[in-house]
């Protein structure tokens, strides 16, 4: 699979200290390299809440040093001795591993810092041992030194020698660490932390505002993706839990940030999501991609609707499948991972609850997030004001978002239902951003299986989601909307449900017609869902559906010609007849589309040559060059475009020789025969 190494982002962690090495340069021009380091790490800002006494000492230490570092260029030396070159070298590195240590103490999570902080401070022990003893061994005799540096380099080895004895860690850091553990464990246990000792607690740690503690959440969220054993994960989820509780009863909502900036997860299809990442299926980017018989990669909420539908073959080979098990493709899923951290799409990295024989791992993680839940519903149930309603919806939103305990607690405690109260006209009339954050956050909500079904059975809830994409207030509301029936249609009783509602096929179509991009992309992916029952199907075509995704071929041609091609297999003659104007736009798609238009035009292609009879099949050999263009796809399309091309040049050739192309399909023409025997079709 080839990736583009652009969607790597930047990686947090930093090398081991046994990664640097120093620098190969010349005795004058280490010196240099030595006094910019110290310079740099002396100008550092020292830590403000954690390990400060280590921090502050180390920066001092450096800056003292680079006294040192300026008195040997100064006195113009251009050769030491291999002791002091040696001495020179190390030292660089140990000034390296000290830049690394403080930044990264600054610029990670608070929370994640002060459970390692024993470990840090070791690491600041560790660093002034190094320098101590460069120090002593350091040949100062040789070099020249005026008394003040020598005073200087002796004060330093005084001080480090002073630092190396007494408690590594302060004791006001021990205290708070042993607080947090203490507060885990109370919400294990289900009991809920005072929130006097959670504010002391965050002020300690400089989390005194809602922006810094959603801050701190993103932060622990990278340092998961840093973490290599799933005892540290966990542990970076129960905290994770903590902050965004203690968040939300201490600061209230955040600031809520423009529409195009909070978009919900699948704000990744506004994003050039590679094409690897994207489902076969459903088009969306993959969340849990998994490997079936055929060595295919698919979405497994994806395949395994479509395997429990009755098919026993592969969506893109057509191959019968030997078995049904789905593999999960761990280096795929990883890179899909790093790719939305890079766009900062929210990504479930691993299950914040993930069980083993049955056994919740990680309760303190569960716990909170059932606290935070219950904090919030029970908010939004006593609110005096759409405003206040909207604070706490916006809330619930977010937290929806994170991961399947966060949907699951959500609901199981009654927020369907009032979140439904909040989708109808007057709120839209007066709190647009409320409807929005309503709809979106069921839509969350949704993608847990179990609440697909609480949805379509709370009473106002699917109406509520139909009245938004009906007439919803802004194009955000009706999209969520349209998202929302999408994922609601991934059971197969509900799809038929769903398909049978008029509004819904209706407002689906207008949104197609009307709507903007991203607008029109969630209204297609759900037909193209609803198109998998063939009786829905019917009531597409008589609504015009096959006119409808031509005109959006031009903008959206991947979702458009896939839906195009589910409509003619399964509607009938007058589908194939409506398809008639959209021949010409196939075969431009055949030539200039993506791999996945031009294996899906292809097909449709088929379908419509052999339902529609030899005036179709004219329509497309009319088509200039278009025989260059099926070879064209048959030597670099994928599996199943080539089949598709082959068997639309094998139609071509019959209905060239004169045969009827209905029974093209039982005829069998050999590679020889057809690589031998090229004919210019009729303009």
């Amino acid at each position: 699979m080839a990736v583009s190494p652009q969607i790597f982002p930047p990686r947090k962690r930093r090398p081991s200290a046994g990664a640097f090495i120093s620098p190969t340069l010349s005795d004058l021009k280490l010196v240099e390299s030595l006094l910019i380091l110290s310079q740099e790490v002396s100008s550092m800002k020292p830590l403000q809440f954690l390990l400060q006494r280590s921090c502050l000492s180390i920066i001092r230490k450096v800056k003292l040093l680079s006294l040192f570092f300026e008195e040997l260029l100064a006195n113009q030396v251009s050769f030491f001795s291999p002791p002091a070159v040696l001495c020179f070298e190390e030292m660089y590195i140990v000034l390296q591993r000290m830049k690394t240590l403080i930044e990264d103490c600054y610029n990670g999570s608070k929370m994640w810092l002060l459970m390692q902080i024993e470990t840090a401070a070791n690491n600041f022990h560790e660093l002034t041992i190094d320098l101590s003893t460069l120090l002593d061994i350091m040949p100062l005799q040789e070099l020249r030194l005026s008394q003040d540096v020598e005073d200087v380099v002796v004060l330093i080895k005084k001080q480090c020698s002073k630092r190396t004895k007494g408690a590594l860690v302060d004791s006001k850091d021990d205290k708070l660490r042993l607080q947090v553990l203490t507060t885990l464990d109370q919400i294990k246990k289900e009991i809920v932390p005072d929130h006097s000792i959670l504010k002391q607690m965050f002020e300690s740690l400089g989390l005194r505002n809602s922006s810094a503690c959603k801050e701190e959440i993103e932060s622990l969220e990278e340092e998961i993706q840093n973490q290599t054993d799933q005892k540290s994960k966990h542990f970076a989820a129960a905290l994770i839990g903590l902050v965004r509780y203690t968040k939300c009863v201490l600061f209230g909502a955040s600031v809520q940030k423009s529409d195009s900036r909070l978009r919900r997860k699948k704000s990744a299809s506004d994003a050039n999501v590679p094409a690897d990442f994207r489902c076969p299926i459903s088009l969306e980017l993959m969340r849990n991609p998994v490997v079936v018989a055929t060595g295919q990669t698919y979405d497994r909420q994806s395949i395994s609707l479509w395997i429990e539908s009755g098919h026993n073959t592969c969506p893109k080979t057509g191959q019968t499948l030997a078995h049904t098990n789905l593999v999960t493709n761990t280096a795929l899923k990883n890179l899909i991972a790093l790719w939305c951290r890079e766009q900062r799409i929210p990504f479930d990295y691993a299950a914040s609850s993930e069980k083993v024989n049955g056994v919740v791992t990680n309760k303190a993680a569960l716990e909170a997030t059932k606290m935070t839940a219950s904090f919030l519903i029970n908010k939004l149930a006593t609110s005096q004001s759409m405003e206040a309603a909207n604070d706490a919806v916006y809330e619930l939103r977010s937290l929806s978002k994170t991961d399947s305990d966060s949907r699951a607690c959500i609901a199981e405690a009654g927020a369907i239902a009032l979140l439904a109260r909040h989708l109808g006209p007057d709120t839209a009339s007066r709190l647009p951003n409320l409807q929005v954050n309503a709809v979106t956050t069921i839509l969350n909500l949704s993608i847990l299986e179990a609440n697909k079904t609480r949805i379509m059975e709370t009473e106002g809830a699917l109406n509520g989601v139909i009245e938004v994409l009906r007439s919803g207030a802004t194009w955000e509301a009706k999209g969520n909307a349209a998202a929302t029936i999408f994922s609601l249609s991934g059971v197969h009783a509900h799809r038929k449900t769903l398909g049978r509602k008029t509004r819904v096929v209706k407002g689906l179509m207008d949104l197609v017609k009307g709507g903007p991009t991203s607008s029109k992309r969630d209204a297609l992916v759900a037909i193209l869902n609803l198109a998998g029952d063939r009786e829905t199907v019917g009531r597409l075509v008589e609504r015009g559906i096959v006119e409808i995704v031509a005109e959006a071929m031009d903008v959206l041609p991947e979702e458009s010609v896939t839906i195009l091609e589910a409509v003619v297999k399964r509607g009938g003659l007058t589908a194939i007849v409506a398809a008639y104007n959209t021949i010409k736009k196939l075969c431009i798609l055949l030539r200039e589309g993506s791999d996945t238009s031009r294996e899906s035009a292809a097909a449709t292609l088929v379908t419509i040559c052999r339902k529609g009879g030899s005036e179709m099949v004219a329509d497309i050999a009319a088509v200039p060059g278009i025989e260059r263009v099926i070879w064209e796809l048959m030597e670099s399309g994928t599996a199943r475009a080539r089949r598709k091309a082959a068997a639309l040049l094998r139609i071509l050739r019959r209905w060239a020789a004169g045969l009827d192309a209905r029974s093209s399909s039982t005829t069998t023409v050999t590679t020889t025969a057809m690589t031998n025997s090229r004919i210019v079709l009729p303009s």
